[in-house]
């Protein structure tokens, strides 16, 4: 009797009972959701809100700090033109004249200096000598 009880439960007709009995647990646990009909949305609550005034556009906005004068003005530009002359007088600007052949000539060498350092084994950033 045990043999027939199992053949009923998990196959053929008993799958069927198992859906039947899933799809009504699933529709009653979905029915007890949280109740939401007092709730409000956010774009309710924040944003832009009407005060009944229009705001007056004719009045300035008044500067967060002093604003610099003409002569101020001139002068921190000449203190960034001077500044920036003395970085050009060290050397500060390295002027290439043709970018496309050093990087060519960097192109061919790299491969077969990258190769001495492998064979090498050794760091030119830590022994210069190695090359």
């Amino acid at each position: 009797m045990t043999i027939n009880i199992g053949k009923t439960v998990f196959s053929g007709i008993g799958r069927f009972y198992r859906t039947g009995a899933a799809v009504v647990f699933l529709a009653i646990a979905g029915c007890s959701s949280t109740n939401i009909e007092g709730a409000t949305p956010v774009a309710a609550t924040d944003g832009p809100k009407n005060t009944g005034s229009y705001p007056n556009l004719n009045i300035p906005p008044q500067a967060a700090a002093e604003q610099f004068t003409e002569a101020e003005k001139n002068a921190k530009l000449a203190q960034l033109k001077a500044e920036a002359q003395a970085q050009g007088s060290k050397g500060g600007a390295v002027k290439v004249a043709n970018p496309a052949a050093a990087l060519n000539t960097l192109a061919k060498q790299h491969g077969a200096d990258a190769l001495k350092e492998i064979e090498a084994k050794c760091d030119p950033a830590l022994d210069p000598a190695c090359k």
